[in-house]
């Protein structure tokens, strides 16, 4: 069993000694955990083989499922991809460091282990200074997927990442909580119209403003068969031990259903969750009652969406209902985790749909 040590820095103040001793484990095969301003991911050299395939070891990660590669500078691209189109150079400028990853054609220097085979290669630039700091020294892309557990909620906080992969990695670096708290907006500039393969922390409206027409990739839907061409397209993620599902509609439809759901369930004998807003709250009863954030922020309820469904594990919730949040701007990234938490189970207020 792997002795896992945990580094506490502080972002605002990097102690780069600290961080070149991850950074050396990083450049010799090793894993390192580390915040990004997403979530927390788990990191590898990414020309490293050996070193990458211990990234999905030690999540149990489905070997088809592509990894990001993070570079520090974006004179790092270079090397990774056979060209950098004017389209990628522009989204750099605009985006770059921050929660974007672009999809190019891979150069031979990139592993086809980390693509899943596939002729391209998913690149980002994190805006977090301990992330960018880390790859500096370590001198290496660094290839790094969520630092969890793979279909578990995402890790927004260090606990969350100890909880999953203590003795599971070498280090861990505690650098607080994620601000962003869903993984970065992943978008193909491969195909003719840009398109979006993942939302996340860059909108599609934010897209659209510097690129002209951006569209959803059909895979988003939750077709089984789709080929993944980025990271968390195929499988059910972000799950919770408890069955999760969604309810849609007019608010008070919403909250009339979950109630009425939450008695049967409960004549069950079934212990019950309640995935909430600031508006809402109050209304539930005799449940495990979370709120996710106001509907008028949702800014916030990105942020506090996973450590949400990570809270209703430690209080025993054994089905979770919640409650939909309109698909538009940054809610289209978060009804994305919702859904693949879900399994795409949702129930419509005055109807049902699975």
């Amino acid at each position: 069993m792997k002795k896992t040590k945990i580094i506490s820095m502080n972002p605002e103040h990097i102690d780069e000694k600290k961080l070149a001793e991850a950074a050396e484990v990083l450049k010799m095969g090793g894993l390192v955990a580390f915040p990004t301003e997403t979530v927390y991911g788990l990191g590898a050299n990414a020309l490293d083989e050996k070193a990458v395939e211990k990234i999905f070891q030690a999540k149990g990660r489905p070997s088809d499922n592509p990894l990001i590669v993070h570079i520090s500078e974006i004179e790092e691209i270079e090397p990774l991809v056979r060209n950098v189109s004017e389209r990628a150079r522009i989204l750099m400028k605009a985006f770059w460091p921050g929660p974007l990853t672009l999809i190019f054609e891979k150069s031979e220097r990139i592993p086809k282990r980390i693509t899943a085979g596939l002729d391209t290669v998913a690149i980002r630039m994190p805006l977090h200074p301990i992330a960018r700091k880390l790859i500096q020294l370590a001198q290496v892309p660094v290839a790094a997927p969520s630092a969890n557990l793979s279909g578990r909620p995402s890790p927004t906080c260090p606990e969350h990442v100890i909880e999953d992969l203590q003795e599971k990695v070498d280090i861990i670096i505690s650098g607080g909580n994620c601000s962003v708290g869903l993984e970065s907006t992943v978008l193909d500039i491969t195909e003719e119209i840009p398109m979006i393969l993942r939302p996340g922390g860059i909108t599609r409206e934010q897209l659209e403003d510097v690129l002209g027409l951006v569209v959803y990739d059909a895979a988003l839907k939750g077709d089984p068969q789709a080929v993944p061409k980025s990271p968390g397209m195929k499988y059910t993620h972000y799950s919770p031990r408890g069955e999760v599902q969604i309810v849609s509609g007019e608010l008070e439809d919403m909250v009339e259903t979950i109630r009425d759901l939450q008695k049967e369930k409960e004549a069950l004998g079934l212990k019950v969750g309640i995935l909430a807003t600031d508006e809402t709250k109050g209304r539930y009863q005799n449940a495990i009652v979370l709120s996710m954030g106001s509907r008028k922020n949702v800014a916030s309820i990105a942020a506090n969406l996973f450590s949400a469904l990570r809270r209703f594990d430690q209080e025993g919730a054994e089905v979770i209902f919640a409650e939909s949040i309109e698909e538009k701007s940054l809610g289209a990234a978060v009804m994305n985790r919702m859904l693949k938490a879900a399994g795409y189970h949702v129930i419509f207020a005055g109807g049902k749909k699975d």
